[in-house]
């Protein structure tokens, strides 16, 4: 390659560099016949773009479907020849020649238009397409007479391609050549020397065409020259240039244009014979002239994409040798035949649902061939989706995001792109996109309910499935993964867990342990949903759990009291009336609902003439009038059931005194008989009772000996003082009448009422002792007479009877008795002097674990 050459193309890369860059694109020369890998240029450092752009961004060269001559090196951020390039077989006789390419990135999506012009060097020798011309030239041809040659080729362009021809020998004839203002050129043989067919009937001529490429190339063809005998006129045409215009696709056979030529010679010599003489190009190959009419027709189609313009040579010959040409300018005229062809440059299966607005998605790219109104094209899609398109460039598109997107809505959108040109009739084409819209935790589980309510009978079995909470998130795959938490609290100061428990996967709720309803009846707790999304959004519900009673308890009989130390009877006088209230059976169950409605029933009875039992009430009445007849002891045995399925009862043994006397009862109740379901072993246990009872007995006897002097002392105080006496001491039940004389003289029943505020306590007389509960020693070692208890109270004891209630509940605080509702207590005293008095006695104390009271009673 010249020197000169080389500065040409520098020039013309400089300047398609300062061309690139106000276009904004990029713009390389390159010769063809380049090696593979051979360095086209450095387009990162023209782009301005980093080397690590190109890696991250997933750089690629798009060339549609193009052959790819072109590689980008992303490790050295240059492109790289990829295959040889043939500039003729890539772009013939067309100049310039380039190719068209973009280089894409992503992450985001980028893309840069390049341009590569394929420079021509001189790589193809000048040809011709026969191999020899044959001219029949009568001797008659005057000098100055032209004959046309069909020029050579050379699919070399500009300074490569041909430049001169030469003609040897040049005795007769002299050569002339000049190049056509549309392309091509025109190559004619003159006649400078009259031929002589005697001297000379034929002759070879040698010409030779020359290329301008550095270095020359060239080639030649031989020409015969056969001289005939006399033909002096040759063709002449009637027009040197034809114009007229095919539209493209028109059908075969189609008449283009006629052309005529006239030869004044007559005969044979005057017949004209029309062809073709186009050499370069297609032209043979799309039209055809009918030799003697000289009508030409299509044999091919006409592609207005292909070729817009053609250009037939047409040569008219006599017999005798004698020529003229002309040309024929065809315009082909376009229609609207082609769609517009969608290309995908790059595309996302999936984009995430929190993308921001204006995402771009894909990056399309439209080509149609046609030209004018015919190839303006406009994209849209199918509406109501949260996408739009927004043309980047010509013929450039990017699909983008143009709302909110939303999973749980909508989790896939088959979006239909549809381009169509302006030509008429408009010509469409269209391609589905298939995007999938990607989770993203943007939901909490909800639960089916706002709260839950189960209910369980009490002594179940530990781990019982109770019921189930559901909650449903309406995210995808792991996001909505549910888990289920039981969340720290307590019940009662018990740790719920302890309580139940749930299952992380299931919700199932499962009771922990046995529950019970007397201890506990329902409580609450709260139950978290939790899904599988990071952060995870997690919601909470609360849930109450209500506990079933079941019959699992007896009633408990609180009075009266059961004790086997002592006989506790109730004193019905022979006097009593029908209906006297003897006593009444108070019991009480820890069970709710039915389960704690009790009946009472008298089961057994002495002489069950004499009393009944209330069902509801459990009062024990006298159904009939006492008679002397009656025997003083009565035993009754009354059935307390409750109305549970199964029922469950419970017994008391009542005994019943009928008598006017406390020494006929006392002498009647020590023969009473001990129960029948003693062990044999009971002798064991009555021996050391009694060893016992012997030995607190003496202890006793000691303490309130102590007492009593400590007490004598102190009253001579008070009397002497006004101070307040001492608390009363509690002396142990089953001792009475510690005095010398060895009898009870006076009998008083008192009522105390007792709260935790002293000053709301009271103290009140009672009933005589005869109508009231008595307790006797079994051991039947006190007496009584009647007359002395109908011995009136003296002023004395009065006194005294003041004295204890002023003191009485110093007493009872000091004994830290705070629950204790109802006392009754009674006196006996064996003297008017108080300080050979005693009090003896015993209390219960009984607290209701229901909602209702029971009156705690207590005997003193």
């Amino acid at each position: 390659m010249s020197d000169r050459t080389m500065a040409r193309q520098v020039l013309l890369f400089i300047w398609f560099l300062s061309l690139s860059s106000a276009l904004g694109q990029v713009s390389y020369s390159i010769p063809e016949e380049m090696a593979k890998g051979s360095l086209v240029g450095g387009i990162a450092q023209d782009l301005g773009l980093d080397l690590k752009r190109l890696k991250s961004g997933k750089a690629r060269i798009y060339t549609g479907d193009s052959a790819e001559y072109i590689e980008l090196n992303k490790e050295r951020g240059v492109l790289l020849i990829k295959e040889r390039i043939d500039r003729e077989a890539l772009c013939g006789q067309t100049t310039p020649c380039a190719l068209h390419f973009q280089i894409i990135l992503e992450n985001p999506m980028e893309f840069y238009s390049v341009n590569v012009e394929v420079l021509d060097i001189n790589d193809n020798a000048p040809f011709f397409e026969k191999n020899k011309i044959i001219f029949r030239i009568s001797e008659s041809a005057s000098i100055g007479t032209k004959f046309t040659i069909e020029p050579a080729r050379d699919l070399d362009v500009g300074i490569n391609g041909l430049q001169t021809y030469t003609l040897k020998p040049t005795d007769n004839f002299a050569l002339k050549f000049k190049s056509q203002p549309v392309g091509g050129q025109n190559v004619e043989m003159i006649l400078q020397k009259p031929l002589d067919r005697e001297k000379q009937d034929d002759m070879s001529l040698t010409l030779t065409v020359i290329d301008g490429g550095d270095p020359q190339m060239s080639g030649n063809i031989q020409i015969n020259i056969i001289v005939l005998d006399v033909n002096d006129n040759a063709p002449v045409f009637t027009q040197s240039v034809y114009k007229t215009a095919v539209t493209e696709n028109s059908p075969k056979g189609t008449i283009v244009t006629t052309v005529s030529a006239s030869d004044p010679d007559q005969g044979v010599n005057g017949e004209i014979i029309y062809s073709i003489t186009n050499t370069l190009d297609k032209v043979r190959d799309i039209f055809e002239i009918n030799e003697t009419d000289g009508k030409v027709r299509l044999i091919g189609l006409v592609d207005y994409e292909q070729a817009r313009h053609f250009e037939i040579r047409v040569q008219a010959s006599d017999h005798g040798g004698f020529t003229d040409s002309c040309k024929i300018i065809v315009d082909a005229i376009d229609i609207n035949d082609n769609k517009p062809v969608i290309n995908i440059m790059s595309k996302t299966n999936l984009i995430a649902e929190n993308s921001a607005s204006e995402t771009v998605v894909t990056m399309i790219n439209v080509q149609d061939l046609d030209s004018g109104e015919n190839g303006k094209v406009q994209c849209s899609v199918n509406e109501n989706i949260p996408f739009t398109l927004k043309s980047t460039n010509a013929n450039f598109f990017s699909l983008v995001t143009d709302g909110d997107l939303d999973r749980e809505r909508e989790s896939e959108y088959n979006i239909s792109v549809t381009c169509a040109d302006e030509g008429v009739p408009s010509l469409s084409s269209s391609v589905i996109l298939s995007l999938q819209i990607s989770d993203v935790n943007d939901n909490a589980p909800v639960f089916d309910k706002s709260s839950y309510e189960a209910s369980v009978q009490e002594n179940n079995t530990p781990g019982l499935s109770i019921f189930t909470v559901r909650a449903r998130d309406a995210d995808f795959n792991q996001n909505a993964r549910v888990s289920y938490i039981l969340e720290d609290s307590s019940v009662n100061g018990v740790p719920v867990s302890s309580l139940v428990s749930v299952s992380a996967d299931s919700g199932v709720i499962h009771a922990v342990r046995s529950f019970d309803y007397e201890q506990i009846k329902d409580f609450q707790f709260r139950v978290k949903a939790q899904d599988g999304g990071s952060p995870p959004h997690s919601s909470n519900v609360s849930v109450k759990i209500m506990i079933q009673d079941q019959n699992d308890n007896a009633p408990q009989v609180l009075y009266p009291v059961q004790s086997g130390a002592s006989v506790v009877a109730e004193i019905v006088p022979r006097s009593a009336d029908v209906g006297y209230l003897v006593t009444k059976v108070v019991a009480v169950d820890v069970d709710s609902g039915q389960n704690a409605w009790l009946s009472y029933k008298l089961q057994k009875a002495t002489d069950r003439a004499l009393f009944e039992v209330g069902l509801q009430n459990g009062e024990i009445r006298t159904v009939r009038q006492v008679t002397d007849k009656d025997a003083v002891k009565q035993r009754l045995t009354v059935v307390v059931e409750d109305n549970g399925q199964p029922s469950r009862s419970a017994t008391v043994n009542v005994n019943v005194a009928v008598a006017d006397s406390f020494p006929e009862v006392l002498s009647e109740f020590t023969d009473f008989p001990h129960d029948k379901d003693y062990n044999d072993n009971l002798t064991f246990y009555l021996v050391l009772a009694l060893a016992v009872v012997s030995f607190l007995f003496i202890v006793s006897i000691i303490a309130i000996l102590s007492v009593k002097c400590y007490r004598w002392r102190r009253e001579r105080m008070f009397y002497k003082s006004g101070a307040n006496l001492p608390v009363i001491p509690y002396y142990p039940p089953l001792y009475a009448d510690v005095g010398c004389t060895g009898t009870l003289q006076h009998v008083y029943n008192y009522e105390v009422c007792r709260t935790t505020d002293s000053r709301k306590s009271d103290l009140k007389y009672g009933r005589p002792c005869s109508e009231s509960i008595i307790s006797l020693d079994s051991s039947g070692t006190q007496t009584l007479t009647h007359a002395q208890r109908g011995k009136l109270i003296n002023d004395e004891f009065d006194d005294q009877v003041r004295f204890f209630k002023t003191n009485f509940m110093q007493y009872l605080k000091h004994m830290s008795v705070t629950k204790l509702k109802v006392y009754h207590f009674y006196v006996f005293c064996s003297s008017s002097d108080w300080t050979h008095s005693a009090a003896v006695g015993q209390y219960v104390s009984l607290e209701s674990r229901s909602a209702r009271e029971t009156e705690a009673e207590s005997t003193v």
